[in-house]
């Protein structure tokens, strides 16, 4: 029986999300409550688990693409039959991608995912951004400061000749009042 994936509710403040990876393709084997897709949103990353056993069928929707509660992302063929025809070419395909997930996962459990795509858009190397928040990780701050901070130059670079402040001298002012002006 095939059984249609869809969008978990979202939370309330949010309207969309985006679809970020598939952890399984379309004719792999899953297992119940195995993770299938992670959805991103502003405030948070969801998982989308197989509520049963079996293959999966047919993805409908891409990764990179926008999504809405209740919208259709695949469909699971249910049954032990169903597993059983597409487990052997499944598993060497597991075992190929589950480092690359795991080593993704990693890299990215520091930032936020509204952080990630900050750091996306501007094209930064997280690993140059001091981290203030808990645990080392990096704040939404962090990026908009580490943004604001002008560039350090390298030392020995060319460097203006240093000025000599102006010299401040008092001003008369009227009725014998000195003013000094900086």
């Amino acid at each position: 029986m095939a059984i249609e994936i869809k969008v978990p509710q979202l939370p309330e403040s949010v309207a969309d999300a985006t679809l970020v990876t598939w952890h399984k393709q379309a004719g792999q084997t899953v297992a119940r409550d195995e993770n299938l897709a992670d959805l991103e949103t502003d405030k948070v990353v969801l998982e989308v688990p197989a509520p049963v056993s079996g293959v999966l069928k047919e993805i409908r929707i891409v990764a990179g693409t926008s999504v809405t509660s209740g919208q259709v992302l695949a469909v699971l063929e249910e049954g032990a039959a169903a597993a059983a025809a597409a487990k052997p070419a499944a598993v060497a395909a597991d075992a190929a991608t589950k480092p690359a997930v795991a080593a993704a996962k990693n890299d990215g459990d520091k930032l936020a995912p509204s952080v990630r795509r900050m750091v996306e858009e501007q094209k930064l190397d997280p690993s140059k951004i001091p981290a203030t928040g808990k645990d080392g990780r990096i704040t939404k701050g962090d990026v908009v400061e580490y943004l604001d901070k002008p560039p350090v130059k390298a030392v020995g670079a060319d460097k203006p000749a240093a000025r000599t402040p102006a010299a401040s001298t008092p001003v008369s002012g009227a009725a014998g009042r000195q003013d000094q002006r900086v």
